[in-house]
């Protein structure tokens, strides 16, 4: 069938040698929109650990350029997704971001735990909402493309094995998600930043069934209050039936990565490099 097309191409290649390629296709052509809503919550989930979410509290970023900061990351790993991370434009955007990170005392396990987010998230949320699962070359590609990312931000200790990294990732959340205020304000502030979105008249509604998707450990370490279980039931057949419309679409043809419209940088990339973004104020500390 003409839809299986890039998959037919993903499951040609090989997951180590070929990550890249496979990467790029399978978030660039096939699951654009479902990396990028994964992706988006798998931030969030980063802010149910106190050491993280503590730091982004003393930037003051979060509170008060929310959409900025998002876009930033968003664009960032874009850049590294649709150029690679050894081309002259991905060596720029790891610039950008060790830049960022090497400003502030983070430890090596609290950045082995957000790579992690950017591999496991996406794969969990395409199993339940994506047109089709991802097949094991793309989860394989997903690790390799990731953990070669992590080497070149210096990250330490990556485990060598996609079972042992998502290992890593669960005993983690199990020692970490616990809660604090800090988690409790940035994780409002990035709701506020979800429900602004959409128009004013609908965000206590975004506001709920955001909440409704979260996991039981990441409510409680927010100190959120779980919906109704009927938000959530409706919310997940929403991305049930949007995923088998999806499945009865045309193959997508021309990559959606960095060229998805964002608010902070209108028209990016044309007129941009990766050094433009990642500007952070100067009173963290």
């Amino acid at each position: 069938m003409p839809r299986f097309t890039n998959l037919r191409r993903i499951t040609s290649l090989d997951p180590v040698a070929d990550h890249e390629e496979i990467l790029r296709i399978s978030a660039g052509l096939e699951f654009p929109w479902d990396y990028k809503k994964s992706l988006e919550l798998a931030l969030f989930r980063t802010y149910c650990v106190p050491t993280i979410s503590g730091l982004l509290e003393r930037t003051g970023e979060f509170e008060r350029r929310p959409q900025k900061r998002y876009d930033d990351t968003a664009i960032l790993m874009a850049e590294l997704l649709e150029h690679g991370y050894d081309s002259a434009r991905g060596r720029e955007a790891l610039r950008v971001v060790n830049r960022q990170h090497g400003r502030y005392d983070i430890t090596n396990d609290d950045m082995l735990y957000v790579l992690a987010t950017f591999i496991y998230d996406p794969i969990d949320w395409i199993a339940l909402y994506g047109w089709r699962p991802l097949c094991r070359n793309e989860q394989l590609a997903a690790f390799h493309f990731y953990r070669a990312v992590g080497t070149r931000m210096g990250i330490r200790d990556i485990p060598a094995s996609f079972g042992e990294f998502r290992a890593f990732k669960a005993a983690y959340e199990q020692k970490h998600f616990v809660y604090a205020q800090s988690n409790r304000r940035i994780g409002q502030y990035t709701l506020d930043l979800f429900c602004s979105w959409y128009p004013s008249v609908l965000s206590p509604v975004v506001s709920r069934a955001v909440v409704a998707l979260l996991d039981p450990l990441m409510v409680r370490a927010f100190g959120f209050v779980s919906p109704p279980a009927w938000v959530g039931s409706v919310g997940r057949l929403a991305l049930r039936v949007r995923a088998a419309v999806v499945r009865r679409m045309p193959v997508r043809r021309v990559l959606k990565l960095t060229s998805t419209p964002n608010r902070s940088y209108p028209g990016y990339p044309r007129g941009y490099r990766p050094s433009d973004l990642g500007a952070i104020s100067s009173t963290a500390r």
